[in-house]
């Protein structure tokens, strides 16, 4: 099964102060527990770790561990979803755990003056899928550190290894990406950012396990063997007063398979204590069909391609969630972040298709705790 992280949002809970684009090296550490479930029976588990070290002044190395573990009702079918506007697939299992993923990310960071380098390398193992990368970004700051300009690299070489005997195409997913950032603090209480971002894929693009099923035909999935895509995004942090911020953002995104989508984000925060900081956060997202993908039970055999996975149809969804910051009065070193978020997708003859719904709702929730030292 192909585990992507389930928790990626544009707007993420940010702190309440807006100074400077100024990094700063501090030792801490992590734990954390997420969770998700969904109308497809599906319920993810995830424990996470993190510990940050200072060894010099200018150099600070990091350690990441994440482990799913995945339950699933319906896993015999052969796919279900688990992350949010994703699908992914398993295979059947007796055990409660169905599948379970390993990810341990490694990662170190320098920084000298007005440069900040940071790199590192990930790993992934689950039953039938394995993931390697690895990524380096660069940050350079300006205007006395109110301007940033950054430009981030990753190379992802996955390889997939179905449980059962199916002789694939090609047996390897590799994605690239690039991104470049110019981040400006407009005033003591408002910043922006502006990101441009370029998406390559290459290798076996579908699930082993998904398939299409008609009177006529039965035809595993069958894409594309590469895919190109670009994304613009602008986002905006602004202080209303002492006690409550907003951020919001919008991502525009286009690929040369014909999907165009387009994601709002915005978010409210409110300082209810000194200590104490929550609100709300709501996100629309829409796009277009795969230029491949048609509708259901129209397939023939001679088309070349094939889709099942309802993220190549057209489809809106629709996330709104309430966040938490929590510094404990007597910890000033600690830091409690919590969110529970609601996602639904508008109706869509895929999922109907496939998970035997209307559409698909999930509730995640996310929960760390978060020690400096």
């Amino acid at each position: 099964m192909q585990i992507k992280s389930f928790f990626l949002f544009l707007v993420s809970l940010l702190a309440l102060s807006v100074n400077s684009f100024a990094s700063e090296l501090k030792d801490k550490v992590s734990f954390g527990f997420n969770t998700y479930s969904d109308n497809g029976d599906v319920q993810v588990y995830s424990p996470t770790f993190a510990l940050f070290k200072k060894v010099s002044s200018e150099w600070m190395v990091g350690i990441k561990m994440r482990v799913d573990a995945i339950t699933a009702a319906s896993i015999s079918n052969g796919s279900n979803p688990t992350t949010v506007d994703a699908v992914t697939s398993a295979s059947s299992s007796e055990d409660s755990i169905n599948d379970k993923r390993f990810a341990p990310t490694m990662m170190a960071t320098y920084e000298s003056g007005d440069d900040v380098l940071t790199f590192g390398g990930y790993y992934s193992s689950e039953i039938d899928y394995e993931g390697k990368a690895f990524f380096v970004t660069y940050v350079r700051q300006l205007n006395e550190q109110n301007t940033a300009l950054s430009i981030g690299i990753s190379q992802s070489a996955d390889k997939w290894k179905p449980v059962f005997d199916r002789n694939l195409p090609r047996d390897n997913r590799d994605e690239g990406k690039i991104d470049l950032s110019i981040s400006q603090l407009i005033s003591p209480i408002f910043s922006v950012q502006a990101v441009y971002s370029h998406m390559s894929s290459k290798g076996f693009l579908s699930s082993p396990y998904h398939y299409v099923l008609q009177d006529d035909l039965a035809k595993f999935e069958n894409y594309k063997s590469s895919r190109e895509g670009d994304a613009f995004a602008v986002s905006g942090v602004y202080m209303i007063n002492e006690e409550y911020a907003t951020n919001f953002s919008y991502r525009y995104y286009t690929d040369d398979w014909g999907i165009d989508s387009h994601t709002v984000n915005g978010e409210l925060l409110k300082d209810f204590a000194s200590n104490l900081t929550s609100g709300i956060r709501v996100r629309y997202y829409t796009q277009t069909k795969s230029d491949f993908s048609k509708d259901v039970g129209t397939y023939t055999l001679d088309d070349e391609y094939f889709a099942s996975d309802y993220r190549m149809s057209a489809f809106d969804s629709y996330t709104v969630g309430i966040p938490l910051i929590y510094r404990p009065d007597s910890y000033d070193d600690v830091k409690i972040t919590a969110s529970i978020d609601f996602y639904q997708t508008s109706d869509n003859d895929y999922i109907k298709n496939w998970y035997k719904e209307n559409n698909l709702q999930a509730i995640f929730t996310t929960f760390n705790v978060e020690y400096g030292f």
